[in-house]
């Protein structure tokens, strides 16, 4: 179910909290530092502020702290991407069936960082039941991209110290660092400092994230790449060579990379039509490979928003997810901006790519 049709159903269902801004606040607004300009959406969210960019940090001066390689890392990323090379080779031998495989357990791991760890964890922009909680918990097992606990720090201090030194995957430091550079080295010490500050009490209180912290090594060996290889095998008859190269490394490999050019691409290249003085963009081709998550400049500017976009379930496969666990009632109270407070948001800051704009100046 789209946006379209769980809006219209709000009033009877309760589901969806639209916030909007105080007449006293929009005068705020306007007197305010683009940097600031968010400051009035946090205020009646106050469990979001830890995801709030930090206008008052600032840089060290002085010479850049050396960057240290970690060989250990860099060794392991470059098997594993041999693996998964070696896994594209062996894709057109596969079964259909594995193909089709493949496609599952890519969904199944996106949702894990999408509408789990990233849309639930780190921004709370819904609430979701046990249930739900524990099958994004596989699910991001599944994308071995760190447990839930320290993806969630690490996202929270990239969007409180965006293009920062404190930012853990700094866009600033270029393409390479921010796709997958930032994991081959040593984390810059504001990084570290600033996400020890971090509140996290949230998280301690999940059981569920306790609980994959706790098991997250088992946990991945199986779901990463046990479920992902025998599961053909055993279905269908695949060989363990191909099910473990191609749903498992191949498939592994592609989930990682989509999440990365988020860090990457989303942060260099499109338009933003929402805040032009911030680097985060609107990327299409994200947008299609991170199922939704490409929205990016949007999502910068408004990230406590369950939809990330504007355009509810439009290129969104996850919010057409967290639609239909609405639904279903294992999701509730889904956080959306009201299209007063984006329009009027795009016509202050945006980089006048936005349709109000178009329509304005026509």
């Amino acid at each position: 179910m789209c946006d379209g049709e769980i809006r219209a159903k709000a009033p009877l269902l309760n589901r969806r909290r639209v916030l909007r801004l105080h007449p006293q606040h929009q005068f705020v607004v306007e007197n305010m530092p683009d940097r600031e300009i968010k400051s009035p959406i946090w205020r009646s969210e106050p469990d979001t502020v830890e995801d709030m960019f930090d206008h008052t940090y600032k840089e060290k001066e002085g010479p850049k702290p050396p960057t240290v390689i970690v060989w250990r890392n860099v060794i392991l990323m470059s098997l594993l991407h041999i693996g998964a090379l070696y896994g594209l080779y062996l894709l057109p031998s596969a079964h259909v069936l594995t193909w089709l495989w493949f496609c599952v357990c890519y969904l199944i791991s996106g949702l894990g960082i999408t509408a789990g760890v990233h849309r639930l964890w780190s921004h709370r922009s819904y609430k979701a039941s046990l249930p739900l909680r524990i099958f994004l918990a596989l699910c991001n097992s599944m994308a071995f991209q760190n447990d839930i606990y320290e993806w969630v720090r690490d996202h929270r201090v990239h969007h409180k110290y965006s293009e920062t030194d404190a930012d853990p995957h700094n866009a600033v430091r270029g393409f390479f660092f921010s796709h997958v550079g930032w994991l081959l080295v040593r984390k810059h010490p504001d990084v570290i400092e600033k996400g020890r500050k971090l509140e996290l009490d949230d998280l301690k209180a999940d059981k569920v994230v306790v609980f994959q912290r706790k098991y997250y090594k088992p946990s991945v060996l199986l779901m990463c790449f046990l479920v992902p290889t025998l599961v053909p095998w055993y279905m269908w008859g695949e060989s363990l060579w191909v099910a473990y190269f191609v749903p498992g490394l191949l498939r592994y490999t592609a989930v990682l990379n989509a999440t990365w050019l988020i860090n990457s691409a989303a942060h260099m290249w499109g338009n933003r039509p929402y805040d032009g003085t911030i680097n985060p963009r609107e990327n299409r081709f994200v947008t299609f490979s991170a199922i939704g998550e490409g929205f990016h400049n949007y999502h910068h500017t408004f990230p406590f928003d369950y939809a990330t976009s504007e355009f509810g379930c439009k290129i969104n496969l996850t919010t057409c997810f967290i639609d239909f666990m609405c639904y279903l009632g294992l999701a509730s109270e889904p956080k959306r901006v009201s299209k007063e407070v984006v329009f009027a948001r795009a016509q202050r800051t945006g980089d006048g790519s936005h349709r109000s704009s178009r329509h304005r100046s026509g």
